[in-house]
């Protein structure tokens, strides 16, 4: 055992631990500028994630975490995603957010709150969820702490309808009970990624 894995730069499943007497406290240190407002001008989702994981600081290897600041524009989402490998801890810094996760079939209940300043919110590993500044006016932000120092992100519809060959029309129209043309519209689309 020891007291930490500081990331090399070869990928297997995680990262290699750099030797030891390599190690310095640049791996541990990101000049992030994390109180610095973020455009979201450019999203065409109103949000922008600046996710601080094991790839931007090789010293979380191995430690279980990873932190991100996600600023929105008035009425900006940060749209229905999940966290393949992580829990996440919402903080909001500014603003208001409407917040939610929905639980797995059978039920799909959705949990739901409007969250002010201070206010914390707990969305589950690996269940789809949302933030949403209901705010046509002000800009909102919030800090999220995740349990996982790559916790992976799938955003549900860059993943149904941007996918890489794209998803069979006939799949698509049959599980969303849609008209092809539907789908092919949606499949058309710019699916922006919120991520930076």
């Amino acid at each position: 055992l020891q007291d930490f894995c500081v990331a090399d730069n070869m990928f297997v499943n995680g990262f290699v631990c750099k030797d030891p007497k390599e190690v310095t406290a640049e791996d541990f240190f990101l000049a992030a500028k994390l109180d610095m407002p973020r455009d979201t001008k450019m999203s065409k989702v109103g949000s922008i994630v600046t996710l601080l994981n094991v790839m931007r600081i090789p010293g979380l290897n191995t430690l279980g975490i990873s932190l991100a600041r996600i600023d929105y524009a008035p009425l900006g989402e940060n749209p229905p995603h999940t966290h393949p490998r992580a829990s996440e801890i919402l903080t909001v810094l500014e603003g208001t957010l409407y917040v939610g996760f929905v639980t797995s079939n059978p039920d799909n209940k959705l949990f739901w709150k409007v969250l002010n300043k201070g206010d914390v919110f707990v969305f589950p590993q690996g269940l789809i969820h949302f933030q949403f500044n209901p705010n046509p006016y002000k800009p909102a932000v919030a800090i999220a702490g995740l349990s996982s120092q790559n916790p992976g992100a799938i955003t549900i519809a860059n993943a149904v309808f941007g996918s890489k060959p794209p998803i069979s029309d006939d799949v698509l129209a049959k599980a969303f009970q849609v008209e092809k043309k539907t789908v092919d519209w949606l499949q058309a689309q710019f699916w922006a990624d919120n991520h930076n």
